[in-house]
Protein backbone atom coordinates (compact mmCIF):
# COMPACT_ATOMS: atom_id res chain seq x y z
CA UNK A 1 0.00 0.00 0.00
CA UNK A 2 1.06 3.65 -0.76
CA UNK A 3 1.28 5.67 2.05
CA UNK A 4 2.34 8.80 0.51
CA UNK A 5 0.10 11.10 -1.67
CA UNK A 6 -0.17 10.29 -5.80
CA UNK A 7 -0.05 13.68 -7.86
CA UNK A 8 -1.74 14.28 -10.66
CA UNK A 9 -3.03 16.24 -13.54
CA UNK A 10 -6.37 16.84 -15.03
CA UNK A 11 -7.81 19.27 -17.57
CA UNK A 12 -11.55 20.60 -17.83
CA UNK A 13 -11.36 20.87 -21.96
CA UNK A 14 -14.19 23.26 -23.00
CA UNK A 15 -15.61 23.39 -26.83
CA UNK A 16 -17.93 26.14 -26.80
CA UNK A 17 -20.70 25.54 -24.15
CA UNK A 18 -19.52 21.68 -23.63
CA UNK A 19 -17.06 19.89 -21.36
CA UNK A 20 -15.15 17.25 -22.18
CA UNK A 21 -15.88 13.78 -19.82
CA UNK A 22 -14.23 10.59 -19.58
CA UNK A 23 -16.13 7.34 -18.48
CA UNK A 24 -13.40 5.46 -16.41
CA UNK A 25 -12.67 1.97 -17.78
CA UNK A 26 -10.22 1.38 -14.83
CA UNK A 27 -10.30 0.03 -11.38
CA UNK A 28 -10.46 3.20 -9.24
CA UNK A 29 -13.21 4.88 -10.49
CA UNK A 30 -14.26 2.65 -13.01
CA UNK A 31 -17.89 3.50 -14.66
CA UNK A 32 -17.46 7.09 -12.94
CA UNK A 33 -17.44 10.08 -15.75
CA UNK A 34 -14.54 12.24 -14.84
CA UNK A 35 -12.29 15.03 -16.16
CA UNK A 36 -9.33 13.28 -18.47
CA UNK A 37 -5.66 13.09 -16.15
CA UNK A 38 -3.75 10.80 -14.70
CA UNK A 39 -0.50 10.49 -12.48
CA UNK A 40 2.03 13.12 -13.02
CA UNK A 41 5.79 11.60 -14.20
CA UNK A 42 9.07 12.58 -12.12
CA UNK A 43 9.88 15.37 -13.64
CA UNK A 44 7.31 16.74 -15.33
CA UNK A 45 5.41 19.86 -14.85
CA UNK A 46 1.46 19.43 -13.83
CA UNK A 47 0.23 20.98 -16.86
CA UNK A 48 2.25 19.32 -19.07
CA UNK A 49 1.16 15.96 -17.60
CA UNK A 50 -2.69 17.32 -17.88
CA UNK A 51 -1.85 18.31 -21.49
CA UNK A 52 -0.14 14.69 -22.06
CA UNK A 53 -2.78 13.05 -19.93
CA UNK A 54 -6.03 14.28 -22.20
CA UNK A 55 -4.30 13.39 -25.36
CA UNK A 56 -3.46 10.03 -24.21
CA UNK A 57 -6.80 9.53 -23.15
CA UNK A 58 -8.97 11.02 -25.43
CA UNK A 59 -6.80 11.82 -28.60
CA UNK A 60 -7.73 16.05 -28.40
CA UNK A 61 -4.67 18.61 -28.26
CA UNK A 62 -5.35 21.36 -25.78
CA UNK A 63 -3.98 24.81 -24.76
CA UNK A 64 -4.31 25.35 -20.95
CA UNK A 65 -5.53 28.78 -20.24
CA UNK A 66 -4.67 28.54 -16.11
CA UNK A 67 -4.64 26.42 -13.17
CA UNK A 68 -8.20 25.63 -11.63
CA UNK A 69 -7.04 24.30 -7.81
CA UNK A 70 -6.20 21.23 -6.47
CA UNK A 71 -8.19 18.62 -5.32
CA UNK A 72 -7.91 15.71 -3.58
CA UNK A 73 -9.57 12.22 -3.32
CA UNK A 74 -8.80 10.05 0.10
CA UNK A 75 -9.76 6.44 1.13
CA UNK A 76 -8.69 3.84 3.18
CA UNK A 77 -6.71 2.82 -0.18
CA UNK A 78 -5.62 5.53 -1.95
CA UNK A 79 -4.63 9.47 -1.76
CA UNK A 80 -4.29 11.78 -4.69
CA UNK A 81 -3.78 15.32 -5.37
CA UNK A 82 -5.17 16.28 -8.48
CA UNK A 83 -4.00 19.51 -10.10
CA UNK A 84 -6.70 20.75 -12.57
CA UNK A 85 -6.30 23.00 -15.26
CA UNK A 86 -9.19 24.76 -17.22
CA UNK A 87 -8.20 24.49 -21.18
CA UNK A 88 -9.69 24.97 -24.91
CA UNK A 89 -9.66 21.94 -27.33
CA UNK A 90 -7.04 22.69 -29.97
CA UNK A 91 -7.75 20.18 -31.75
CA UNK A 92 -8.71 16.38 -32.88
CA UNK A 93 -12.21 14.84 -32.20
CA UNK A 94 -12.24 12.80 -29.10
CA UNK A 95 -11.64 9.19 -28.90
CA UNK A 96 -11.67 6.87 -25.93
CA UNK A 97 -8.11 5.45 -25.66
CA UNK A 98 -5.73 4.42 -22.67
CA UNK A 99 -8.02 3.65 -19.71
CA UNK A 100 -11.07 5.62 -20.86
CA UNK A 101 -13.78 3.37 -21.60
CA UNK A 102 -16.10 6.32 -23.34
CA UNK A 103 -15.18 9.73 -24.03
CA UNK A 104 -17.42 12.58 -25.16
CA UNK A 105 -18.26 16.11 -24.96
CA UNK A 106 -21.48 16.98 -22.71
CA UNK A 107 -23.00 20.22 -22.51
CA UNK A 108 -22.19 22.19 -19.33
CA UNK A 109 -25.98 22.32 -17.78
CA UNK A 110 -26.50 18.88 -18.14
CA UNK A 111 -23.24 17.21 -16.45
CA UNK A 112 -25.57 16.77 -13.22
CA UNK A 113 -27.05 13.79 -15.39
CA UNK A 114 -24.10 11.51 -15.23
CA UNK A 115 -22.47 9.47 -12.55
CA UNK A 116 -19.63 12.07 -11.83
CA UNK A 117 -16.22 11.04 -9.64
CA UNK A 118 -16.22 12.64 -6.33
CA UNK A 119 -15.12 16.75 -7.20
CA UNK A 120 -15.81 16.47 -10.74
CA UNK A 121 -18.84 18.84 -10.56
CA UNK A 122 -17.00 21.59 -8.51
CA UNK A 123 -13.63 21.52 -10.76
CA UNK A 124 -16.17 22.18 -13.55
CA UNK A 125 -17.20 25.11 -11.63
CA UNK A 126 -14.19 26.34 -10.97
CA UNK A 127 -12.67 26.36 -14.30
CA UNK A 128 -15.89 27.86 -16.11
CA UNK A 129 -14.73 30.77 -14.05
CA UNK A 130 -11.19 30.60 -15.21
CA UNK A 131 -12.27 30.05 -19.13
CA UNK A 132 -14.86 32.90 -18.76
CA UNK A 133 -17.52 30.57 -19.57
Amino acid sequence: MNQRPILAASAAVFRGKKVLLVKRGQKLGQGLWSLPGGKVEFGEKVETAAKREVLEETGLAITVIGFVGLYEIISSEVHFAIACHAAFCASGEPEARSDAAEVQFVDIEAISAFSLAPNTASAIAAARLVAGI
